[in-house]
């Protein structure tokens, strides 16, 4: 931090640090209204508008402490890995809140240089290092208010925001650039494996998958209620944990194994099909052998295949394809959580090829997979970097180094 910049608790120099609107709302949604905004609307890189909800005006009226204005910054109570922060645009209008941090600056404070550094690594680690609680960790609005943040010169602030808004302008061009060419490619891939499983199924039988599984295989989800981390306890398999194409040990959640009991169904043996059905429905991965014992949680189904129907490996190649992958698009739903049912899951339809073929389908598919991966591995890279120099630039910009 600059030795010129003074600093204040944010009690000081905010209007207020409040937390909105906590009890029942349901009651009071209404399809036209006043914009109400929740922790769902607060995302990474600001506030999410889409899936807005609206309440009465006269509900509103009697919300005074949680009414917004344009330029306050709404963060995120409840906190995980990061503390999600966004500014309420003018154009919003009338607008409340609930179960979010509420904080107004004065006018000697940007919103805008407020917001740049809340995301700020300085800030995150400060924040999260001060979360209390077990189910749910957040950080008190107490916390907060006591928090001592560099201020430098309005003028300076706002110079060091246009800074970092025009660098951020042109790392999200490139993120954008970045994730478009890894969705081509993963469409690419999910194209020429639905080729393969089409192209000759007029001549193989097709059949539901829970007909395919092994008979102890009940296509069930896992832990509801996993709990906190234990130290040495259970391994667990959770939705943010797929992605790569084999799940190891290596970084899973452990839990008390007792968090376990009634969910044998889901207990893993190792190489199963482990595919999401809470949030990016589809999302799958393959369970490595050490993963034995192993659980996952509710937002996964793990699958096995019967080894005289279909070949493991087949099987997850198929799951990949365009024809599976847009059965279960088909059979998605929701607005804020998206999930496929479990009844939905177990009628997706398979081709079943000949036995004798899967061996040297699965050998042809995999030559053509790892040059995919590779592929997927160097754009995952340029997303890191580009994320890493977004927090390299925070970094500079809080400490006084931005010139």
């Amino acid at each position: 931090m600059s030795s010129a910049w003074k600093k204040f608790p944010l009690s000081k120099i905010c209007e207020k640090v409040s937390v909105g609107h906590v009890g029942t709302t349901s009651p009071y949604y209404r399809d036209t209204g006043v914009a109400f905004l929740r922790t769902q609307n607060v995302g990474a890189d600001g506030l999410l508008l889409r899936d807005l909800k609206y309440i009465t005006p006269e509900f509103h009226s009697s919300l005074k402490k949680s009414q917004l204005k344009g330029g306050d910054l709404l963060l995120t109570r409840v906190v995980t890995d990061t503390m999600k922060c966004g500014i309420v645009p003018p154009s919003l209008g009338e607008a409340n809140c609930a179960n979010v941090i509420l904080i107004r600056p004065k006018p000697e404070l940007s919103s805008r240089f407020l917001h740049h550094l809340i995301s700020s690594p300085l800030a995150q680690t400060y924040l999260l290092g001060k979360r209390v609680g077990s189910a749910q960790q957040v950080v008190n609005t107490k916390i907060l208010k006591d928090w001592e943040i560099p201020l430098p010169p309005l003028e300076e602030q706002q110079r060091i925001v246009a800074v970092l808004d025009e660098a951020f302008e042109g790392l999200a061009r490139a993120r954008a650039h970045a994730e478009a060419n890894v969705q081509n490619a993963q469409d690419l891939f999910e194209s020429y494996l639905g080729a393969i499983f089409t192209r000759h199924a007029a001549d193989w039988i097709s059949a539901p998958l829970q007909e395919l599984v092994e008979r102890d295989c009940t296509l069930s989800y896992g832990i509801v209620q996993p709990g906190d981390d234990v130290s040495g306890g259970l391994p667990i398999v959770r939705p943010t944990d797929l992605g790569r194409r084999i799940i190891t040990l290596n970084g899973l959640k452990q839990i008390d194994p007792a968090r376990a009991n009634g969910y044998t169904r889901t207990k893993l043996k190792g190489t199963e099909i482990l595919l999401c059905v809470r949030g990016s429905t589809g999302v799958l991965a393959m369970a490595s052998e050490e993963l034995k014992g192993a659980n996952v949680t509710r937002g996964i189904v793990p699958v096995r295949f019967e080894p005289g129907r279909m070949d493991q490996k087949l099987g997850y190649y198929q799951f990949r394809s365009k024809p599976v992958q847009d059965q279960i698009r088909a059979g998605t739903y929701g607005a804020a959580l998206m999930q496929i049912n479990i009844r939905d899951v177990r009628q997706i339809t398979f081709v079943v090829p000949p036995l004798d073929q899967q061996a040297a389908m699965v050998e042809r598919i995999e030559s053509i997979a790892n040059d995919f991966d590779t592929l997927v591995k160097d754009y995952s890279r340029k997303l890191q970097s580009l994320d890493d120099l977004r927090q390299s630039l925070l970094q500079k910009a809080f400490g006084g180094e931005l010139t």
